[in-house]
């Protein structure tokens, strides 16, 4: 099948499927369509059992389709920028130093954890991974998904303190998660023996190189959008920045996810504020919006869609299913330690590990990412336990991240203070 006729099924499905939900459903639009595509594919596949040979046409489809490059140079510059875009820019910068530990040291710890654990688990199942693998395992699945969890806290009615700090972690740590899966793939792969001094150029260049170059692009956006008063043209220049900037960023190999993320915090905060009239930002909201939700309803279908493809083998799915309490477990330490420490210096309400472990939430990046490794028995295993740790993520935790939320700001003190004099 062309793209155009890939591009108009999926865009059919999410239509179809978004109507099913709205009207009888009733669930979170984006849980909603991944819920009802993984019960359509296990349909198929249990018709296939029947006589009934639908599921080898859908998987050739599904199969036809590059889910890490659909997602990794294609969605994800637009979804990161439309997040990003609404992100309070003073409230982040007040809480940038937990933020910015939760994305770096948090990401790093949870992947040496996962990893760890990990390994045994597979040697103790009789699936020997090597640890490199398990590593590779750990990064992958370690960065919580701003696709997943961006739409879920607003509907969610999350406190703001919380909100922004979950949100602007989630912005950020699927970045770094990026760059530390690139080193351990390279180790993996041979493609690099281990230097401390390659890992820092590589984390300077990627990370550091990344957000620089988003700042720079979305600067020279804004002195563009200053000087225009028209929504239409104003509009294709954001449009410019998302695409241009995301394959300027891969050629010079900085980070593209930290380059939009940037880009889009700054036209958020000072280009709405003094570039743009009344009209202008309620065009460009409402264009970023429809983008954004267009985008999120075939993502999660897409997703829903990819066990189609998976290698369901008992084993491999126990092994996932292990992997749930591993990686949660992981996420409460990486979270849990940093905040602990915070804590000498600043007021966190009672529930904020608890929320935050269970509200980052994995998405399509971890799934993009294990889809990436080489065709191997080991890409098999790994790519089938990530899926089974991502739909539990999206469906169980978000379905059960609003009453969390409800039960705890309803029996804890008010929300975090900034710091303690």
């Amino acid at each position: 099948m062309d793209v155009f006729g890939i591009i108009a099924v999926l865009l059919t499905l999410a239509a179809v499927f978004s109507y099913i939900n709205y009207r009888f459903l009733k669930l979170p639009t984006t849980i909603g369509l991944m819920v009802i595509a993984l019960v359509m594919s296990l349909g198929l596949i249990i018709g296939s059992e029947f006589g009934f040979d639908l599921e080898s046409k859908a998987e050739r489809i599904i199969a036809s389709i590059d889910f890490n490059k659909t997602l990794m140079h294609g969605m994800l510059s637009f979804l990161l920028f439309a997040g990003a875009l609404h992100v309070d820019l003073e409230s982040l910068a007040k809480q940038k130093w937990v933020i910015g530990t939760f994305a770096t040291i948090g990401v790093i710890c949870s992947t040496f954890l996962i990893g760890g654990i990990m390994f045994y688990v597979f040697r103790w199942m009789g699936l020997p991974l090597s640890f490199l693998y398990c590593l590779l395992f750990g990064a992958l699945i370690s960065p919580t998904d701003p696709i997943a969890v961006v739409g879920l806290l607003k509907q969610a009615n999350a406190p703001k303190s919380l909100e922004i700090k979950i949100a602007g972690e989630s912005l950020f740590n699927d970045g770094i998660g990026v760059v530390v899966f690139i080193i351990l793939f390279e180790l993996v792969t041979g493609a690099h023996v281990f230097e401390w001094s390659h890992v820092g150029v590589l984390l300077a260049q990627e990370a550091i190189g990344g957000i620089v170059l988003g700042l720079f692009l979305g600067w020279i956006t804004y002195q563009m959008l200053r000087s225009v008063e028209n929504y239409q043209v104003e509009v294709l220049l954001t449009l410019a920045l998302v695409t241009g900037g995301y394959a300027l960023a891969t050629a010079l190999h900085t980070s593209g996810p930290l380059a939009i993320v940037a880009a889009g915090l700054l036209i958020g905060n000072h280009g709405r504020r003094f570039a743009m009239s009344d009209s202008t930002r309620q065009h460009l909201d409402m264009f970023w919006e429809l983008v954004d939700e267009i985008l999120n309803a075939v993502l999660f279908v897409l997703i829903g869609l990819e066990i189609l493809i998976l290698s369901l083998e008992k084993s491999y799915l126990l092994a996932g299913l292990i992997a749930i309490p591993v990686v949660l477990m992981a996420r409460f330490i990486s979270v849990g330690t940093p905040i602990s420490i915070f804590r000498m210096r600043r007021d966190f309400s009672r529930h904020a590990v608890k929320i935050m472990t269970w509200g980052g939430l994995r998405g399509g990046i971890s799934v993009a990412l294990a889809l990436s490794l080489p065709a191997s028995p080991e890409r098999d295993l790994l790519l089938t336990v990530t899926y089974v740790v991502v739909v539990f993520s999206i469906i169980v935790q978000g379905l059960t991240l609003k009453p969390l939320l409800k039960k705890a700001v309803g029996s804890s003190a008010p929300e975090e203070s900034p710091a303690r004099h």
